[in-house]
């Protein structure tokens, strides 16, 4: 959980906005680890370690997880987001940092909608 905290504030604090931890049935039912509200809309983000994706078994999860993913989105509004973390000078950071760029525009887009 530790992992997962240090990325999410870290993410807060770059966004400027307010990141929850998701409700037990959201991580279950849509894969979302934490998110962030719009208006009526929210932002899933899901934390894993760099590695992740790379191994065999995640695959076939990997391809569940789009579907769930699909699912929150088609409910909620707003996209699902991989942050991957990497461990930098004893240090957890987000490895993929273009996806703070993504971020900031879904939630530019969520709030020019309606």
């Amino acid at each position: 959980m530790s992992e997962r905290q240090t990325i999410y504030e870290q993410l807060q604090d770059i966004l400027e906005i307010n990141i929850e931890p998701a409700p037990d049935e959201w991580d279950r039912g849509y894969n979302v680890d934490f998110f962030i509200k719009i208006k009526d809309k929210y932002i899933g983000l899901q934390i894993k370690p760099v590695g992740y994706e790379y191994m065999p078994q995640i695959i076939n999860e990997r391809q569940q997880q789009l579907e769930t993913h699909n699912k929150f989105t088609k409910k909620y509004g707003g996209k699902v987001f991989y942050i991957f973390s990497i461990t930098q000078d004893k240090k957890k950071v987000i490895a993929n940092s273009e996806v703070i760029d993504k971020i900031k525009e879904e939630m530019k887009k969520l709030r020019i909608m309606g």
